[in-house]
């Protein structure tokens, strides 16, 4: 893999980050309590330092013992309705969350089996674990939150 290869895909990645956290920046302005967009600036932080994740993998590399196993509870894959945008209850906005980090582990999962190449199949690895570990954090409140009956 060139430099110039390696750095395209962390471009990509950093593309898809920053159109989340524009996801989470629009979904603010339409929230209607205060806990609802705080959650939501939470969520658009820490697609922000996924970035600066990204960024650091630029800077350092990567590494197959820099991809972690994350445990996938494969709540968002049983869920199968679209929620309108209106739809801003707290359950909804973490569906929207799950579902939209699902995409990101499937579409990273995928680009890493499509190279042959080694170290762009471990980047591609990488990002995918990372959206996983978003993902399971998601599912955890998720779950959290059908537990205490709602």
């Amino acid at each position: 893999m060139t430099t110039i290869e390696f750095n395209e895909i962390l471009d990509f990645a950093v593309e898809r980050e920053k159109d989340a956290v524009s996801f989470y920046r629009s979904l603010q302005n339409k929230a209607k309590f205060a806990d609802q967009k705080q959650m939501l600036k939470e969520m658009e932080q820490m697609e922000m330092g996924h970035i600066m994740v990204i960024e650091g993998i630029r800077n350092k590399g990567v590494r197959e013992e820099d991809i972690k196993h994350i445990p996938n509870l494969k709540i968002s894959e049983y869920l199968t309705k679209e929620l309108a945008e209106s739809e801003l209850t707290y359950q909804s906005i973490l569906i929207k969350a799950m579902k939209r980090e699902e995409n990101s582990v499937k579409l990273y999962t995928e680009m890493s089996q499509k190279f042959p190449d080694s170290e762009i199949s471990t980047l591609f690895r990488r990002l995918a674990s990372d959206e996983a570990k978003h993902k399971l954090h998601f599912e955890q409140l998720y779950d959290d939150f059908i537990s205490q009956g709602n």
